[in-house]
């Protein structure tokens, strides 16, 4: 397996681990009242802190027990990463304009951090089953 594709399922799991507890967190703050009126912030940024935390070990590690050059990239690793990150992207604009849209409602900053947050977590998500796809079925269709 190569080292981008290890990487795009570190990226999976460390994304969705961290959404999880994010969203079990608010949910079991909210008690049956409001999901607008819950302290989220600070579990908000915790959570995206503590993933990018385990991102950064996790390839760290996998870069040190993979031995010398494990982490070497060629030009399919470019080409997969450059068109996967595109794909990934999608889902910021998506996001950003349902901020802008929700934003323009007036509607409660929690819900505008969250919309704002589920897209970064759909991007990375998108961004990396679109790499480990390319690297199982031998990179993406040229035109």
């Amino acid at each position: 397996m190569a080292f981008e594709e290890k990487r795009a399922w570190v990226m999976i799991v460390v994304t969705v681990i961290a959404y999880a507890i994010y969203v079990t967190t608010v949910l079991s703050r909210a008690g049956g009242g409001p999901l607008a009126d819950v302290a989220y912030a600070g579990v908000l940024l915790w959570t995206i802190g503590g993933a990018i935390v385990a991102a950064i070990v996790a390839n760290i590690a996998m870069a040190i027990t993979g031995g010398h050059g494990a982490d070497r990239t060629d030009e399919r690793d470019r080409e997969i990463n450059q068109v996967s990150e595109r794909i990934g992207q999608s889902f910021v604009v998506i996001g950003g304009l349902a901020a802008l849209i929700m934003a323009v409602a007036e509607l409660r900053h929690f819900w505008i951090a969250n919309a704002v947050y589920l897209a970064f977590v759909l991007s990375s998500v998108l961004s990396s089953v679109a790499k480990i796809m390319a690297y199982r079925k031998g990179g993406f269709q040229t035109w």
